[in-house]
Parts: structure tokens; C-alpha cells; sequence
């Protein structure tokens, strides 16, 4: 059973495997499950898909794995359960990956594939995901799925914002979000229509097509049809199973009418391997369990124990479940305000202060309102559903989104042990120390109480995050004041922190200087002060950040100020209001519904139907990814006495290995073997390029990370628990570099290092009227594809054969790397993929240090061996985007012509080559960007550090080189005082001029792109709102910007610019097609079946794609390099046209005949109905040495636009409108096209504004999953967002005139950056700063806080570097 893909095994693997009727194995080392074994033992009871289940008979792979710590959502299914507190069956979305399975004791869990099959009836929530384009790799998709079926079997009729709450859980790394969106739209009440503006009175807003004034070229199809969408009937769904209404609590084994509404009779008790769940039936048995088992952890939600478990190395043997006791549930009003079991969920919580907030005058309800703005961006709708009130309590986070609130407000905590209750008020005395609280061992949590205001008590809570969405805070804090009757003097104040220190805390010196005092601006001035004096942290605190988290303390202070200010205004207890232009500082934080344009160029009049380029046809497998039937590499069915393999790592970064002891692990059940470098049969040298590699460390390690060795087990969970314990003792090395500038201190470089050079630059420089130099730091990238990287490799038991069934871009250097460890012929391996779940260049190289392991183990084993590596293992051993640092000198004139360019770029490549030199090309080859610099150099170093090796990432090297040049050309802009777009729009190539590297731009369409952008974008207008919004507001800023892109197209590395194809005609007229690429969501497959179809002339039905494998098409290259379809297409295209010709005698003779009658008359006649294709660019090469040939085939153009506004006090930042024009040639598909332009745009996003990588000064990646590292959700989609296909522009130089659109987009994504530092130049002008300055990508809420200089940053100095060890480094 393939563990990571089943929904059981994934609610299992968090707390314990377990299987209905199976008890497990006692554990004789752990006490407590000794003794509790020898009572009595519960059997589960819970049905799946309407089907009560034996957990061993089920394996549903629709579910996938995307985490284990509930921050993706991919694992979202729907359990429906019937609450006896509130005499209802009440549907929820949930993580399984942090269900415990003990949980769902009387539930019926429904999965992606229990409500629609392609075999039998898809369900209208899955139809309309996948016609609307909204699936790409399709991993994320089941779950974006049952988290639209949960909200629609509670509620048929959503409104958009309640599908966009229900979507905050849920991320999704290829679509850009937009198109899964739209296609929900469909469900919901009319809402937010555009009035009829779209083409036949449709609504644009669904159909993608909007009247553009000025333009009847402008003809466009709809990327979907609505009415073509089944209707939802909630009549059909399935119904709640009536056997779990009624159950006998006295005997187990037999059923009789007693309602599920009464409590059981006796506790439940489920046992496993290693643990024990247990659930009281009753208040009294869960405290005489507590004052027994005082180190017992209570769990209702697992949110907090689960992630503790799996990541955190903890283990509770015992576990109570007080999730169905009356009095933890219970919710009472009294005089005071609400009182909540400890066990109410914040799904609850929050419902019932809507209620309260609806019901009550506003100024009773000022802690509830605060609440539920927390609530509002606390997690994702999965966790709200299950963490009760008592867990956040109780875990004591210090940076928890609630505790500050409860604290600042007061709130009463009733405790209870078997001894009785006392009541304590949640002060500062409540925390004592790190995750800990006042309560004693055998005590629990029974309640809170959240007390109603009064009049003249105002409250307010605020939260900074990195990412605004589902993400943990940096501060949080929870501000409340009282003040005597009538007046503005302050009669009592608390103000609670998170993130300020190890616990939560009461600024209680503050506090005591503010009572007495009048609310006024001197006060302001004094409390700030206070606050800087109190909230102090160490400049080596961890999670960083220190200046702006201290920063945060009084900028927040400041809101709630102004905030209170204008409620005494409004009661006409101030003498004056806050200015106007303060009044958006204060303003609710409210991102409207998105809405969005697509425009692309219709197919001509009289096209065939059958002819299906040029039409937005869905993605072939669409369908299949929404039911959970498309099968992934951890899909497979597991092979008769498969093992499952886990990585031991390392924990030091450069270092010699002393000893390995395997003792303890070799103990664990289950445990098969240890796998280490002398188990490789062959070599042990690796590399895609060089092999300076090692397969497995052997006698030294030279990062974190670094894979040591593996552990053969019978189960996952055996393999992971026996490889934590393998002890590893080293000998620690010097020097350790991590970061680019430890690598230029110690010129530590790979070589070659690259240099073009074009011009005179002594000559530019002279003839320019000032000169300036700059630096910017582009931050690395996480891939995180939705699936880890994963293999499954089975020993063919002769000729050392082997077959591999592999998550790669690159099948054949997974083939050829595994034959050199194996030590056999490549012939002897096959390697096949069926898809994947997103790649982006992470699974070019890297997959193949998990892939050549799993084929040693299986090597030794000599059977079948699996390992799909965790979020956590994945993100620290297999690398990401190369972090690069720029330097550049740059010549102008007055008016902003540059004429000469001196950059020098640094690249932080990790510990081993990869494509590190590639990359550094193709950085170097886009120093221009789009803008012709008469005199230029561009030197490139690779940084040699003990980091894991860094790798090809969408865009490889492009986006950090022209990062760069729009950071120059911006200084530039700022240093003449001209408008950017001006400055750029004059440094514009021309059609006929020549880049850096002497290469010809012809059909340069960079022009009509701008011209294009700037229209659809109304851009002269919108620009003018920008200058009048910032004169009318101070603390908020919005910035505009305009980005053009040119991305060359071809491997710069010649060879690798070919593909092969392999079409098989059967007698029956199906079409088997295979070619060279693999499929990771980009929709290149589908691509080919219309490429073939369109040559062979038949429909696209005819044809098929199972896989790609290299026992079919050999030597391929890499799925990479945007290049895919261009090669493989052409390859494709000429198998096909070799069996046309075939047949081209047999149509003659018949040629009112079908299809099939020539393929049979073509078979009887031995014909070969089969051909390889094979296709090769013309005309690339490129030498360094010399400056001169053609690196690429063509380059891509693309223009956007982007407005943003940020919030001067915070740093965060509103994503407002983005268009986009991309030169695409002729579209070969426009839905998959705009889907990789707004992909794309969305990643670039995540580069630019918000995914930041965190290492240690000892290299320690600190983000490990979507719990620290924050890829862009929902919520940071442009609000508005239009996309153009710029129509009328074949490319002659590829298949049926289209163009390659995987990469170049991404980099338009640095218009938000730059409308960033637009918003911050507006905000730094109040302040008197003008001129350049330097902002480091990303631009995070840190960052631009930071460079928003101002009173309260001036309060806040960051420490003196060299004065302390940082928490993190800047890589």
C-alpha cells in the first residue's frame, strides 16, 4: 500500500499506524502501555466512501501527501460526524495528514474518489475544476476538490468570499490560483457581476472575454464553457451512514435504537505498535486518567502533538481524547461574557461570535470582533475545523495568533484536576517559561471565559506574517484600554505581545507610565518610547528579524492609537479626529474578490474542428487529477515484499565521518538493512555534468544535509524511526561557507569563471554624465512541488536489470547515473515516468541523488524498494534556486540613455557543481534584459559553500540576471528624476540590433508588447491615481510599475537541443504516441497529442500517451529549458509525417475512405505502421572565449504591469492589478499557455515578494516546510488581472509558428517588486529621503518595513553587524 497516497495511512502516519481489528504489538519498554494493555480494547468503527472498511482492504491513492504538518491542504478530505452537543451531522473539511485514524472512531470519512469517477460519474465540483483549466500537475487538486465539496455540502449556495475562506488551506504550486477560482465561481450566488460587459451580454468575470475600447482585432474564445457544466443537486450526494446513528455502547458486537445523542457508557481504547489512544466517556474518567498518566498529552485537533511527533522527534505513548465530553464542549453565557469548553473548536468559536457580533451593540462585543479578526487569517479552514480553544492555550506558542488576545482581555481559564477546580485570569504569570503554562501535571483546561466590553473600553488585535494567509506571525498582539466615564483619560491599559519573547507578555511598565494619562499625541510619543524600552530582544533571538519585530511593537501600538483616537472622536471625547490621510493606517484589512481577463487570438475562420491547435482544449488528464485517479510515481501498487527506504543525513556542514553505529536502528521492528557507500556495487561518483558527487558520503560530509546513508524497512514508519537512530560521530572541519560573502572572503569559486564583454567601456563611462554604483542580493528559491520527489525501484532478478519508476524531468541521466552505481550497461535500466507532481527544474538533476540510492538498496535486497522523501527531507537535501548577489557600475545621461554597464554577479552554488556554470550563463546572457547598452561587461563567480547544491529552477539563472539589470535601470530612473517607465521605454532594443553576446533580434515584438501592456493596464491613469492616492495618505502607499522580459530560447548547451519520438499506428486506428518529454503538469503531452493530430489529420481521441520511458525513446533530454514542446513537437511531427507518406498510396486509392480503412489496407499490405521522429535546432552555438555564434534559436517577449499598495507601518503589501501581454507566436493550446503565463507570474511572485529561504550561520535550513517557507496562496493573486496573447506574431523558428512560454514569464513578476519600491520611494519622500536606494529581493513585509525609514524605525536600530551571532544569515 503506497503509505503517502492512502488516506489511512496518512491520518495514520501522525500519530500511530493502526488497523481496524489488529492491536498491534505491546511495547514491553514503555510502562504506561503495559500496564494499559492488560484492560479491555476497542475495535474503530468508521466507514469511507459510504462503505464501512477494514483498514487493510482500502487504498485509495486520490489523497495525497503534500506535507504532514497540515500547511498545503493536498490531503484535504471530508469527515462527516454526528454531534451529540448540537444534534446534528455536521460535514468538515480536515488534513488527514493530522488526523490521528483514532479520531474518526463513529465517522464516515469521504474522499476525493467517494463522490465521482471517470469510470462512472464525475462530480460537478470535480468537472468544473478541471474544464476550467484549474488542474495542472493535478497533485494539490483532490484536495482543492473535497475542500469545495465540504463548503458546498454545508452550503450549495456559497458566496465568493466563503469560497476563497475555504481555500485558505489549500496551495497550489502550478495554475496561479485564477483558473481554479473562476471555474468555482460558477457555484456561487450572483455576486460582483460585470453588468454584461463580456462578449453576448456573458459576464466577463467568468468567461474570461471583456470589450477592449478602441480594438475589434481583438477577437477572443472562451477559455470555458459554463453551460456546459453539470448542475449541482445536493440531493445526490451520499448520505451520512445510518449505522453510525445507532450503536449499542454496551456490547460493541451489537447494534440496538439508542441514539448516538447519549454518551458512551465506558472509555474507548484503541492500541498500536507503540501507543495507546484513549477516549474518556466522561469528565470524571478523563481527570482520574490525568492524576494517573500526568504526562499524558490531550489531544482533540492533533495540530499542534502531530506536527511534534513527525517533525519534532517527540513521542507520547499515551494519548487522551477529551473531544466528546459535555463539559469541554459546553458553551455558556453568563453576565460577564461566553464561556467555552476547552474543547470547542475555532470553527465554533468563531460561529458563535458572529452570532454575538450580529446580535449585541458594538461596543459590548470589541474582544469578540478582535477574535474573529484573528480567526479570519488564523491557519486554514482545515485546522480551524479540528484545534479546539483549549489547544492553542495550551501549546503556550509564543507567537500564537489568540494567547495575546485572551491575555490583553483578561480572559478566566477554569482548571480542573481530580482534587477539584480553581480559576485562574490568563496575566503574565499564566506562561512561566517556553511552551509552558501555570497548570500542574494532573490538571487540564475545562474552560475559557471571553468577557464582554463595556462603554469606554476599546480593543484591537493585530498580526504581521510573512504571507497574510494561513501563515504563522512574526508579532502578534492583543491592546486593550479603559477609560473613565466620559473622558479620554486612561483608567487601564494592557497590551499583550507575541513574538517579543519566549512566551507571550504584558508590557507591564508601559502599562503603569500610561494610566493617568490623557490619549493624546504626547502620549503617543511617551508609550512609544516605554515600548522601546520594554520590548527588547536579543540581536541573536531567534527567528530573527529583530529591528523589525520591535519596529512592529510600536507601529502597532501606533494603529491601535489612531484607531482609539477616532472612536473618541466619533463619541466626541477627543478634541480632535485622526488626520485623513492617517485614516487608511486604520482601515480593516480586506482583500476583494479577484476578478480577471484573458484574451487570446481565436482560430481561423473554417478550421477543421478535429484541427485542435490553436483551441483552449483541456488538459488530458485534468479530469482524471479531479477524481484522484491519475496515478503518480507513490501510486503504484506495491510489489509482492516491497521494502520502503529512509534517508539517514547529515547534521554537521563540513565535517569527516568518524563512525557510523547502526545498533539501535537495526533494533527496530522491521528493520531489513543499512545502506552506505560500500554497498555500491559500481561507482560512487555522481553528477549531471561532473561527477563531483558522491551517491552516499563516504569518510567526509559537506553540508547539512548531505546523505550519509539509508535504512531498509518493512514499513515507512519502521524505516524513519530506525534511521533517526543512526548515530553518526564526526570530526568538525574549517572553515564552514555558507553565504556568498564568506565565499568571496575566501575565494572560494568554482571554475570557470564567465566573462562578455562587448564595447569600450573606459570610453562608455567618459562619455556618460554621471555614474553610479548599486549591489542587490536575490534571495534563493524553494521548488515546492506539490509532490516530493519519490522512486520505486524493482530488480528484474537477471543481468543486473533493473526498472525504475521515477518523479524525473530527466530520464535518461536517471538511466545512465543508475547504470555507473550499479555498475551495468544503461540497457540494463529502464527508467519510466507517467507524470509528476510539478517539477520546475528541481527534478532536472536533483531527483537522481534519491533515485540512484533506492536502486543501490534494491541492489542489495534484491527486491523491490520505495522511498518518497518527506516535505522536510526533500526541501533540505535536494537544493533550490541559486541565491545570486550583483554588483554594477552603470554610465548614463541626463535624459536616462545608458552607454555603459559594468556587473559582476556572484551565484551561491551549494557544495557540488550541478548546473551551477549553466546557470551562470544564461544569468549572464540576460544582463541586458531588454535594454541596449552600447558598452557593457558581465563577470560571473560561482560560489563554492556547505550548502546542498543548489539547481535549475524555472527561468535557470534568467530572472537573477535581469533581477539585476531592472535594479540598475531603476537607480538610473531615480538618479535623473525621470519616470522609470520613461527611462526604461528609451533603453529599449529596436528591432535589427544586436545583444551583449552579438546576436541579431529579429521579429523583436518587445515594442508592440509595451504598447499593448500599457493600454490594456490604462496605465497614464492608473499612474495618476497612484500620485493621487499617496498625496492623500501617509501611511499607506500604492506604486506602479511597468517590466519588460526577453528570454532566450534553447539549452545553451548545444547538444542537449534534440528529441526523439516513437508513433505506433495500430489496426484499429489508435494512435500510441511517445516522445522524449515527461508531463509535470505543464501540459505537454497534451500538446503532442494536438501536434500529432493536426499532421496525421485525425481527431485528437484517436491518440494516446502512457508514459515516457527510455526503453522507448533513448538518449532524451531533459524536460527543460522551456524548450519541450518545440523539440519534441518537431520530433513528433516528423514520425508522423514519415507515416503519412505511408499511407498517402492508400488514401490515394480510397480517398472517400475512413482513416481506419487505410491503416488496414496499409497493414495487409506490410506497411510498417510504426516511425521514429527525431528533430534537431539548426544553427546553435555559442563560444564565451570569443563572443561570438547563437546561444538561442529565438527569444520570448513579454510585458506587465503591476500596481500595489503596501501599509507603511507593517510592510505588508495589497497585490491590485497586474496585466500582462506575452508573446506566445501562434498559441499551440491558449488555456495551457495562459495557465504557464499566470503560473508563472504567481512563482515569480513567491521570488520576489515572499519565499525566503532561512539557513543558520552553520548552514541549518531552518525552512523546512509551508509552516516557516510561505509560497504564495489564494490571497496574493492580483485583485485584477488581465492576460493577452499578443495575436499576429508567428514564430517561424517552431512548431506550427508557436513559441516556448514555461519560463519566460515568471520574471514579469519583478513588476510587483518594482511597483513595491515605487510605493516605498512615495513613503521614504515623506520622510525627506529621495534618490536610490537598495532594496534586496525578496521584497518581504521585513524588508519593506525597513526601508519605509521613519519615526518609529529610527526608535528601533538594527544591532551592529560583528557584534553578535544572527539567528540566520542571508545565504
Amino acid at each position: 500500500m503506497p503509505r503517502l497516497n492512502c488516506i489511512f495511512q496518512c491520518i495514520a502516519t501522525s500519530c500511530f499506524s493502526f488497523s481496524i481489528g489488529y492491536h498491534g504489538v505491546v511495547s514491553s519498554k514503555i510502562p504506561i502501555m503495559e500496564e494499559i494493555s492488560k484492560k479491555h480494547r476497542d475495535d474503530l468503527i468508521l466507514f469511507v466512501n459510504g462503505k464501512k472498511v477494514i483498514l487493510l482492504s482500502v487504498c485509495l491513492t486520490g489523497t495525497k501527501l503534500g506535507c504532514a504538518e497540515g500547511g498545503c491542504g493536498a490531503c484535504t478530505v471530508m469527515v462527516s460526524r454526528f454531534h451529540s452537543n448540537r444534534n446534528a451531522i455536521v460535514h468538515q473539511a480536515v488534513n488527514a495528514c493530522l488526523a490521528p485514524i483514532c479520531s474518526l472512531h463513529h465517522c464516515a470519512v469521504t474522499t476525493v474518489e467517494g463522490i465521482g469517477s471517470v469510470a462512472s460519474k464525475v462530480h460537478p465540483v470535480q468537472e468544473r475544476i478541471a474544464k476550467a483549466h484549474g488542474s495542472q500537475c493535478g497533485f494539490c487538486t483532490p484536495g482543492i476538490v473535497m475542500s469545495m465539496y465540504a463548503l458546498l455540502r454545508n452550503n450549495p449556495q456559497p458566496m465568493m468570499r466563503d469560497i476563497e475562506e475555504a481555500f485558505q488551506g489549500n496551495l497550489c504550486r502550478c495554475t496561479g490560483y485564477r483558473p481554479i477560482l473562476e471555474g468555482y465561481k460558477t457555484f456561487t450566488k450572483k455576486e460582483g457581476c460585470c453588468g454584461s460587459r463580456g462578449k453576448a451580454g456573458a459576464c466577463y468575470m467568468i468567461t474570461g472575454q471583456k470589450e477592449e475600447k478602441g480594438d475589434s482585432t481583438n477577437s477572443v474564445q472562451q477559455l470555458f464553457d459554463p453551460s456546459e457544466f453539470m448542475p449541482l443537486d445536493p440531493t445526490q450526494e451520499i448520505i451520512f451512514p445510518p449505522e453510525l446513528m445507532v450503536h449499542s455502547h454496551m456490547n460493541p458486537d451489537q447494534f440496538s435504537p439508542v441514539s448516538l445523542s447519549k454518551q458512551p457508557l465506558r472509555e474507548l481504547r484503541f492500541i498500536g505498535e507503540r501507543m495507546q489512544w484513549i477516549q474518556p466517556s466522561s469528565l470524571k474518567e478523563l481527570l482520574q486518567l490525568k492524576a494517573e498518566y500526568p504526562a499524558a498529552k490531550l489531544v482533540v485537533g492533533n495540530t499542534e502533538v502531530g506536527i511534534e511527533m513527525k517533525y519534532k522527534n517527540q513521542f507520547y505513548p499515551l494519548i487522551l481524547a477529551p473531544a466528546f465530553i459535555d463539559e469541554l464542549n459546553s458553551i455558556q453565557y453568563t453576565e460577564n461574557g461566553i464561556v467555552f469548553g476547552a474543547s470547542v473548536t475555532l470553527t465554533l468559536l468563531g460561529n458563535v461570535l458572529h452570532g454575538e457580533v450580529n446580535k449585541l451593540p458594538s461596543y459590548k462585543t470589541e474582544v469578540f470582533q478582535a477574535i474573529l479578526r484573528q480567526l479570519h487569517w488564523f491557519a486554514g479552514q482545515q485546522i480551524r475545523n479540528v484545534a479546539a480553544i483549549g489547544g492553542n492555550i495550551m501549546t503556550a506558542s509564543p507567537i500564537s495568533d489568540l494567547n495575546p488576545v485572551f491575555m490583553a482581555a483578561g480572559c478566566k481559564l477554569t482548571l480542573m484536576s481530580k482534587d477539584g477546580k480553581r480559576v485562574l485570569q490568563m496575566d503574565d504569570k499564566f506562561f512561566t517559561g517556553y511552551r509552558k503554562t501555570a497548570l500542574k501535571p494532573e490538571e487540564i483546561l475545562l474552560s475559557i471565559e471571553i468577557p464582554y466590553t463595556r462603554k469606554g473600553q476599546y480593543f484591537s488585535a493585530f498580526k504581521q506574517s510573512p504571507r497574510k494567509e494561513d501563515d504563522i506571525a512574526i508579532v502578534t498582539c492583543g491592546m486593550n484600554v479603559v477609560f473613565w466615564e466620559g473622558s479620554n483619560i486612561v483608567q487601564d491599559i494592557q497590551l499583550s505581545y507575541g513574538g517579543m519573547a519566549s512566551t507571550t507578555v504584558l508590557a507591564t511598565t508601559t502599562r503603569s507610565q500610561l494610566i493617568g494619562r490623557q490619549w493624546d499625541e504626547e502620549m503617543l510619543q511617551d508609550a512609544c518610547s516605554y515600548l522601546t524600552e520594554e520590548m527588547t530582544l536579543s540581536p541573536s533571538a531567534p527567528g530573527g528579524m529583530v529591528a523589525y519585530r520591535r519596529t512592529l511593537t510600536i507601529s502597532l501600538f501606533f494603529k491601535f492609537f489612531l484607531t482609539v483616537q477616532h472612536k473618541l472622536a466619533q463619541e466626541h471625547l477627543s478634541t480632535e479626529d485622526i488626520r485623513p490621510d492617517y485614516a487608511s493606517a486604520v482601515a480593516p484589512s480586506h482583500l476583494d474578490s479577484a476578478t480577471s481577463i484573458q484574451l487570446f487570438q481565436a482560430v481561423p475562420p473554417g478550421q477543421n474542428m478535429d484541427d485542435v491547435i490553436g483551441r483552449p482544449i483541456m488538459h488530458l488528464s485534468a479530469v482524471k487529477q479531479a477524481t484522484g485517479e491519475a496515478v503518480y510515481c507513490d501510486d503504484i501498487p506495491c510489489y509482492k515484499n516491497e521494502l520502503y527506504l529512509a534517508l539517514v543525513t547529515s547534521t554537521k556542514p563540513h565535517a569527516y565521518i568518524k563512525s557510523i553505529d547502526t545498533t539501535d536502528a537495526m533494533a527496530v521492528p522491521g528493520v531489513v538493512t543499512f545502506v552506505c557507500a560500500k554497498d555500491i556495487p559500481g561507482s560512487n561518483k555522481t553528477g549531471p555534468v561532473v561527477y563531483d558527487e558522491t551517491v552516499l558520503a563516504d569518510e567526509k560530509v559537506t553540508c547539512v544535509g548531505h546523505i550519509v546513508g539509508a535504512i531498509v524497512a518493512d514499513t515507512p514508519a519502521h524505516a524513519q524511526r530506525a534511521a533517526k537512530a543512526v548515530r553518526i560521530s564526526y570530526q568538525e572541519l574549517q572553515a564552514v561557507i555558507i553565504t556568498i560573502q564568506d565565499a568571496i572572503a575566501n575565494e572560494s569559486f568554482y571554475q570557470p569563471t564567465r566573462t562578455i564583454e562587448r564595447g569600450d567601456l573606459t570610453q562608455g563611462f567618459q562619455e556618460s554624465d554621471n555614474i553610479l554604483q548599486g549591489e542587490i542580493h536575490i534571495g534563493g528559491q524553494e521548488h515546492f512541488y506539490l509532490e516530493t520527489n519519490c522512486t520505486l525501484a524493482v530488480p528484474r532478478g537477471e543481468d543486473g536489470e533493473m526498472e525504475l519508476f521515477v518523479s524525473t524531468q530527466s530520464t535518461a541521466k536517471t538511466q545512465a547515473l543508475v547504470a555507473k552505481a550499479l555498475g551495468v550497461p544503461a540497457s540494463h535500466i529502464v527508467c519510466r515516468v507517467k507524470r509528476m507532481g510539478g517539477g520546475f527544474g528541481g527534478k532536472e538533476t536533483r531527483s537522481t541523488i534519491l533515485s540512484t540510492i533506492v536502486a543501490v538498496a534494491a541492489h542489495k535486497v534484491k527486491r523491490a524498494v520505495r522511498c518518497m522523501l518527506d516535505r522536510d527531507e526533500d526541501m533540505l537535501v535536494s537544493g533550490g534556486r541559486h541565491p545570486f548577489f550583483g554588483r554594477y557600475k552603470v554610465g548614463f545621461k541626463k535624459n536616462g540613455k545608458v552607454m555603459a554597464l559594468d556587473v559582476t554577479y556572484y551565484s551561491n552554488a551549494g557544495n557540488s557543481m550541478d548546473l551551477s556554470l549553466s546557470i551562470m550563463e544564461r544569468a549572464l546572457l540576460h544582463m541586458d534584459n531588454c535594454y541596449n547598452i552600447p558598452h557593457v561587461r558581465g563577470t560571473g563567480y560561482i560560489c563554492r559553500t556547505n550548502l546542498p547544491s543548489n539547481t535549475a529552477f524555472r527561468g535557470f539563472g534568467g530572472p537573477q540576471g535581469m533581477m539585476v539589470a531592472e535594479s540598475w535601470i531603476n537607480d538610473v530612473a531615480l538618479s535623473c528624476g525621470l519616470p522609470a517607465e520613461q527611462v526604461r521605454e528609451l533603453n529599449l532594443y529596436k528591432q535589427g540590433e544586436y545583444t551583449p553576446f552579438n546576436q541579431c533580434l529579429e521579429q523583436f515584438t518587445i515594442d508592440r508588447c509595451w504598447r499593448e501592456c500599457m493600454n490594456i493596464s490604462d496605465f497614464h491613469q492608473r499612474k495618476a491615481n497612484v500620485e493621487l492616492y499617496n498625496k492623500q495618505h501617509r501611511w499607506t502607499k500604492r506604486g506602479l510599475s511597468i517590466i519588460p522580459t526577453k528570454f532566450g530560447i534553447s539549452f545553451t548547451a548545444v547538444f542537449l537541443n534534440q528529441a526523439g519520438a516513437l508513433v505506433h499506428i495500430y489496426t484499429d486506428g489508435s494512435v500510441l504516441l511517445t516522445h522524449g518529454g515527461t508531463e509535470m503538469g505543464q501540459g505537454l503531452h497534451t500538446k503532442m497529442v494536438q501536434v500529432a493530430s493536426r499532421t496525421l489529420e485525425i481527431p485528437s481521441t484517436k491518440i494516446f500517451i502512457s508514459e515516457t520511458s527510455t526503453n522507448t525513446v533513448p538518449n532524451t533530454s531533459p524536460t527543460a529549458a522551456s524548450a519541450s514542446s518545440d523539440l519534441n513537437g518537431m520530433a513528433v511531427y516528423n514520425a508522423c509525417k514519415t507515416l503519412l507518406q505511408r499511407l498517402e498510396p492508400y488514401k490515394a486509392k480510397n480517398p472517400k475512405g475512413f482513416w481506419e480503412d487505410w491503416v488496414t489496407a496499409a497493414y495487409f499490405d506490410r506497411v510498417n505502421l510504426s516511425a521514429n521522429g527525431f528533430y534537431k535546432t539548426p544553427d546553435l552555438g555559442y563560444d564565451f572565449e570569443t563572443n561570438s555564434g547563437h546561444p538561442f534559436n529565438y527569444f520570448s517577449y513579454g510585458v506587465a504591469v503591476s500596481e500595489v499598495e503596501i501599509d507603511c507601518l507593517t510592510g505588508s503589501h495589497k497585490n491590485l492589478h497586474t496585466s500582462i501581454v506575452m508573446d506566445v507566436g501562434k498559441s499551440l493550446n491558449p488555456a495551457l499557455d495562459i495557465g504557464q503565463v499566470e503560473g508563472a507570474f504567481m512563482q515569480g511572485v513567491g521570488l520576489f515578494t515572499l519565499e525566503e529561504l532561512r539557513y543558520s550561520s552553520q548552514g541549518y535550513l531552518y525552512t523546512r516546510g509551508p509552516g516557516m517557507y510561505k509560497i504564495p496562496a489564494f490571497g496574493d493573486i492580483p485583485t485584477e488581472l488581465k492576460v493577452s496573447l499578443l495575436r499576429d506574431a508567428p514564430n517561424e523558428k517552431a512548431i506550427f509558428s508557436s513559441k516556448a512560454v514555461g519560463e519566460p514569464p515568471l520574471f514579469l513578476a519583478a513588476s510587483v517588486f518594482y511597483a513595491i519600491k515605487d510605493a516605498i520611494t512615495a513613503a521614504r519622500a515623506e520622510s525627506g529621503l529621495i534618490g536610490p536606494f537598495r532594496l534586496d529581493s525578496p521584497a518581504t513585509p521585513e524588508r519593506i518595513r525597513n526601508a519605509c525609514e521613519d519615526k518609529f524605525t529610527k526608535l528601533c536600530p538594527p544591532p551592529e553587524p560583528g557584534t553578535y551571532t544572527p539567528w540566520d544569515v542571508r545565504v
